[in-house]
């Protein structure tokens, strides 16, 4: 032990052997860092330091040096799990969808998933859910604030169920009122855990950028900690939804209204009812109105991608603290209303993300520079186009052309967007709109004939909206996940020392 001056505290230096060399390890208590070196590197090859934060050792093996087989098997769980970080959860509450995807939730968490919180000292309460909602009005009885956390497993449906309760529980216990638009919602930091099984998974994707439950697992063990923004959807002065990936109308409101009276068909109903979406070709009328994110750094266009530890959110956090010591408890953040912007025409889609929605078919996503949390919402707007077009607009959401860079496609960062269908602005029905309506029922019973429909739904992460207008406004990290953010290793040497720590640890 070596006793630094400046009265730090003292850091622990011994040694390791791995193959037939002792490397120097040392373990630095303040900066919480395992590092080790080669002390004689090999000609020709750098000595450098490698290192991994301690809080991210979960258990350790014991090795016989004396033996020829080095690694005994015996992994021993640390005796002070939480000695480095107190990020770590302790107690976890577990829902468990043993019906999403392709039914495996209950076998991925018993087989992947529990070993490992058992490994980490980890204690945990398991429901399997039952029915819809089983989790959300779970969440409304049980004592949530004993828990470090919660775990779903399942789809991106069962996180839905997971957030709207949590969320819904915090506000309740708060004083909220969530049917006020307006209501300022009270931050949630009890963090949510997601461990994909479900059919698509795109919240998990989009930030943590894999798919696999032993990865999510890891980051929920190590007290990762990624805040999301999440956009609230009202209507009429009553509370709706929330989301935090996608809110379509027109197209994907489409895909998931045709798709959702085929469920028979498993996962490939969504091919099937895309094909068949694109063919019909329906557009929609209707007034966008916008208030843009003027104070938020960077553009959906800028191609600055929210990464593991985004500097664009991390100033996001602190505008509004800056504001809170200027203006007071709350900052009225409705700028005048000549700043909000109004758009009217006729749309084949209208997406508005919260992330970029990437998931494995579409690795940019729908809204590639989107950020996990800078406080907006990335609306974009498709105009009504050629089939041919709209086509070149999808395929670019599969390979690295610029998606946005088309005439009939617009993008705009905001803090909050209102719609309202020209089916409903339409005040005064004459004996032509009875005949456009008529035409309209027409046109749902024969979807081929590619004309103007009443009306479309809203994809709500998955879920139906059936409300055509809206008013939608984001709150900035409103919510935490057990997560980093996508990372990307920059050259070689960091996947050799990833791949270096494992071998040792």
């Amino acid at each position: 032990m070596e006793q630094p001056a400046g009265g730090r505290r003292p850091r622990l230096v011994s040694s390791l052997a791995f193959g037939q060399r002792a490397w120097e390890v040392t373990l630095e208590w303040e900066p919480g860092l395992l590092s080790w070196r080669d002390p004689q590197p090999p000609r020709g090859r750098d000595g450098g330091n490698y290192f991994v934060p301690a809080s991210e050792i979960i258990v350790v093996e014991e090795t016989e040096i004396d033996e020829k087989q080095c690694s005994s098997g015996k992994w021993q769980k640390m005796g002070k799990p939480h000695a480095f970080t107190e990020s770590r959860p302790k107690q976890l509450l577990v829902y468990i969808n043993p019906y999403g995807g392709k039914r495996q939730g209950k076998r991925i968490y018993e087989q992947k998933v529990a070993p490992l919180f058992s490994l980490a000292s980890i204690s945990t309460d398991v429901i399997i859910t039952e029915h819809a909602n089983h989790a959300k009005d779970n969440l409304l009885e049980v004592n949530i604030y004993k828990y470090d956390g919660i775990v779903c497993v399942g789809g991106d449906g069962m996180f839905s169920e997971v957030m709207h309760g949590l969320i819904g529980r915090i506000q309740k216990d708060s004083g909220i009122d969530q049917n006020n638009p307006k209501a300022p919602l009270v931050q949630c930091n009890i963090r949510i855990g997601i461990i994909p099984a479900g059919s698509t998974d795109c919240i998990c994707y989009a930030t943590v950028g894999v798919t696999d439950p032993v990865t999510s697992a890891l980051h929920i063990i190590v007290g990762d900690s990624q805040p999301l923004d999440v956009s609230s959807i009202h209507h009429n002065n009553t509370f709706l939804k929330y989301f935090v990936s996608l809110l379509g109308y027109g197209f994907y409101g489409d895909i998931l209204k045709d798709s959702e009276k085929k469920r028979w068909m498993g996962t490939i109903r969504y091919d099937f009812s895309g094909f068949k979406t694109f063919l019909s070709h329906h557009y929609y009328e209707g007034t966008v109105s916008f208030l843009p994110a003027k104070q938020t750094l960077g553009s959906p266009r800028d191609k600055k991608k929210c990464r593991t530890g985004c500097y664009i959110c991390r100033q996001s956090k602190q505008q509004p603290e800056e504001q809170q010591k200027n203006y007071g408890l709350e900052h009225n953040e409705d700028e005048g209303e000549e700043d909000w912007k109004v758009i009217k025409g006729k749309f084949l889609a209208i997406n508005a993300v919260n992330m970029s929605c990437a998931c494995p078919r579409s690795p940019k996503g729908l809204s590639p520079a989107a950020h996990l949390a800078d406080g907006s919402i990335d609306l974009i707007l498709v105009r009504k186009c050629s089939r041919f077009n709209f086509l070149r607009y999808l395929v670019r959401h599969t390979n690295q052309d610029d998606q946005f860079d088309f005439t009939f496609v617009e993008v705009y960062r905001v803090k909050k967007f209102q719609f309202t269908s020209k089916h409903l602005e339409d005040s005064v029905i004459d004996v032509k709109d009875v005949g456009k309506k008529r035409f309209g029922q027409f046109c749902r019973d024969h979807p081929a004939c590619c004309c103007n429909l009443s009306n479309s739904i809203w994809n709500c992460d998955g879920e139906t909206l059936d409300s055509s207008t809206i008013e939608v406004r984001v709150h900035r990290q409103l919510m935490k996940l057990f997560a980093r953010g996508i990372e990307e290793n920059s050259n070689d040497e960091a996947i050799y020392n990833q791949s270096t720590a494992e071998q040792l640890l």
